[in-house]
């Protein structure tokens, strides 16, 4: 069973992700949410968190800034990061990469694309 953090300034945004997440066969321990990085940062500290899901453009701790602090934290370092985002810019995406994402989904997506993606992330976790 797997705990997922799902971190997206928009209320409606993290009601669809876990929705969609819950539409596919992956092994869901809990799932736990935040509404920014700084709110996904306290989340880190007080529970185990397998994998997190975050969109980049928020408000006080952007998803960008998230990965950083967490891949420079020894305890969340080889966390999997997967970005979803509407943003396209190839920039946006080569810095997400370069900063340690395991990959991204862009909006709009299906419960097949969230699948697809957090599958082989899981699979790689050591157990």
């Amino acid at each position: 069973m797997y705990n997922i953090l799902i971190v997206d300034d928009s209320s409606t945004m993290r009601k669809i992700i876990i929705r969609c997440i819950t539409q596919t066969q992956i092994a869901v321990g809990k799932l736990f949410e935040a509404s920014d990085g700084e709110e996904a940062i306290a989340v880190l500290q007080q529970n185990p968190i397998d994998l997190v899901l975050t969109d980049i453009n928020m408000p006080k701790m952007n998803g960008l800034e998230l990965l950083s602090k967490m891949k420079a934290d020894e305890q969340w370092r080889n966390l999997p990061v997967l970005l979803i985002t509407t943003e396209g810019r190839v920039d946006t995406v080569l810095e997400a990469a370069n900063k340690g994402a395991s990959g991204y989904v862009k909006n709009p997506f299906t419960a097949a694309d969230i699948q697809a993606k957090i599958e082989p992330l899981l699979a790689a976790l050591p157990s």
